[in-house]
């Protein structure tokens, strides 16, 4: 048994009012007016990151597929060159 508050306390989605559509946009407006933007050189770099770390990623889960694609070729054709 847990002595902690959050046992005893009741649920909160219960007591609270749901918000309108209205005071939900305005609140996202101003969470949008808190949210630092990157610069251009900043997306500019962030994107060649990106960019460069998927290719990466597509090379060499390629190769392995490449890789492991003949190895089970090999194994059930019994190694037989035709």
């Amino acid at each position: 048994m847990s002595d902690t508050k959050a046992a005893h306390e009741p649920s909160r989605g219960q007591d609270t009012p749901r918000t309108g559509p209205v005071t939900f946009l305005r609140q996202v407006m101003a969470e949008l007016r808190k949210v630092v933007w990157p610069t251009r050189h900043q997306l500019i770099t962030y994107f060649t990151v990106v960019m460069v770390f998927v290719i990466v990623m597509m090379t060499l889960v390629s190769l392995l597929d490449l890789g492991f694609g003949k190895l089970v070729f090999e194994i059930f054709t019994g190694g037989d060159k035709l």
